[in-house]
């Protein structure tokens, strides 16, 4: 009886844990603050695509080639990259994931007011450990169809690996895409695609690429990204900051981070709709045939999908229960 009754135990463990393995854990980071005295111009912000929790961010201009990586939970830098193979940076203002863990760092401001012949973005992979390290980048030399122009955003799509530029306009800028592929050594041409009725001071992709949101100093955009162009979808509730200049989605798409400049800076995170992965990992959206007729979870993580789930771990734990009984009541019955 006692042997059976261990067998019945192992059934129901087992059967947690496929349960718990069904349903994986989101991302779920809040509100944090930036404990690193060196950084004090936090002008850009991205999620890890490797560590949990951790954010990379870098300073303005005169810092050098230094990238940070910030963890959540205790906002202390855990790892500091600096960077060879390229100039000495000149104004930093943008950090981005690319697919593949490709980080892409933006020298793309200019406070001259748009004189600068060129600007740079720099490549380097996000590293598997987090400690001190030096990376030799990936230069590009970036110029604009239409001329010069100051710049803040930078964004990478998660799924082509195309980038995009969103310029820093009073009255609105406008979003420039760069060609399919950046090359070193030679020129990459940003074409302006639409025009932005905002002030931008970063943007970022969803992780499942169907979603652009881009910020300014007081408010945002979010946009639908159907067929490599935005398309307005309404506005987004941005928190008041001292100097907000950075912002990223969440690694589960549920959320938007914002950062801002200053000493002991905060990012403050926000809840959104769509942009999340389902629990295989393929990207989903509002609407997406995948996601059902009603749609995907909500920000807050219910909705039709996690009900999906609960459901699915009810009948998981039933089951469980179930094969235990028949066991204990096998074993009962040869005593």
């Amino acid at each position: 009886m006692v042997k059976a009754y261990g067998v019945g135990v192992g059934v129901l463990l087992a059967m947690g844990a496929v349960c718990a393995a069904g349903a994986p854990a989101l991302a779920d980071d809040g509100d944090f603050g930036i404990r690193d005295a060196r950084i004090t111009e936090s002008s850009g912000l991205a999620a890890s695509a490797r560590h949990p929790g951790v954010y990379w961010t870098h300073n303005d201009s005169e810092d050098g080639p230094y990238v940070y990586a910030v963890d959540s939970r205790t906002g202390k830098t855990v790892a500091t990259v600096t960077l060879t193979g390229i100039g000495r940076p000149r104004d930093v203002e943008a950090v981005s994931m690319g697919p593949g863990g490709q980080l892409y760092v933006g020298d793309i401001g200019d406070n001259t007011g748009g004189s600068w012949s060129h600007v740079w973005i720099y490549r380097f992979p996000e590293p598997k450990v987090l400690k001190d390290v030096t990376l030799r980048a990936v230069q590009y030399d970036v110029t604009y169809a239409d001329g010069p122009r100051d710049a803040e955003a930078l964004m990478v799509h998660p799924k082509t690996g195309r980038a995009y530029i969103a310029s820093k306009k009073e009255g609105g800028g406008a979003l420039y895409a760069g060609p399919e592929k950046l090359t070193a050594g030679r020129t990459n041409v940003f074409r302006r695609i639409a025009p932005i009725d905002l002030w931008v001071t970063d943007g970022a992709f969803s992780p499942d690429g169907r979603r652009l949101a881009l910020r300014s100093y007081l408010g945002g955009r979010l946009y639908r990204w159907e067929k490599g162009r935005p398309v307005e979808d309404g506005r987004l509730s941005v928190p008041l900051q001292r100097q907000g200049e950075s912002m990223t989605y969440t690694t589960d798409g549920r959320a938007l981070m914002y950062g801002t400049e200053g000493a002991g800076s905060e990012v403050t995170r926000v809840a959104v709709e769509g942009g999340g992965t389902d629990p295989a990992g393929t990207p989903k959206a509002p609407g997406d045939p995948a996601a059902g007729a009603a749609g995907t979870d909500g920000a807050d993580g219910t909705g039709p999908a996690s009900e999906n789930r609960d459901l699915f771990v009810v009948v998981l734990v039933v089951a469980g229960a179930t094969a235990a009984f028949t066991l204990l009541r096998r074993a009962l019955r040869r005593a």
